[in-house]
């Protein structure tokens, strides 16, 4: 899977609710900034993450300008950037939120050969404006 269809596929796996620990380097130093938060090291992404699943549903991801960045070399890392449209609900709370959501990173390479795959070594979901009215 390139790296550019490892980031669709993390859109889809939060939308269908799925673990989203594995798309993450397995290392201290991985950061994950969201709209709300910023977690650093791996233990705490993956923690992040569980708590996220647990307590938001009905996520839509839009994409609609997905970028990347892949280097000629097996080795190197690769950046993405994409404009998002970004909506759940947190299910605790019944609250919605729909933002217009700018979303930058680099992926790592893991493994090689034919079971090389492509994690996250940062990722970052900013909001550069209020959230959008229609948000219930």
């Amino acid at each position: 899977m390139s790296a550019r269809e490892t980031v669709l596929d993390y859109y889809e796996a939060l939308c269908r609710g799925e673990p989203l620990a594995p798309y993450f380097a397995e290392r201290p130093d991985v950061v994950k900034v969201g709209v709300f938060s910023r977690v650093v090291g791996f233990d705490d992404v993956a923690e992040s993450l569980r708590e996220q699943t647990r307590t938001t549903a009905a996520w839509t991801v839009d994409s609609h300008d997905l970028r990347t960045h892949e280097p000629p070399t097996d080795d190197a890392c690769v950046w993405f950037t994409d404009v998002v449209d970004l909506s759940w609900r947190e299910t605790d709370r019944e609250t919605s939120h729909a933002f217009e959501t700018r979303w930058s990173g680099v992926l790592e390479p893991r493994g090689d050969g034919d079971a090389r795959e492509w994690v996250f070594a940062t990722m970052h979901v900013s909001a550069p404006h209020r959230p959008r009215q229609d948000a219930e």
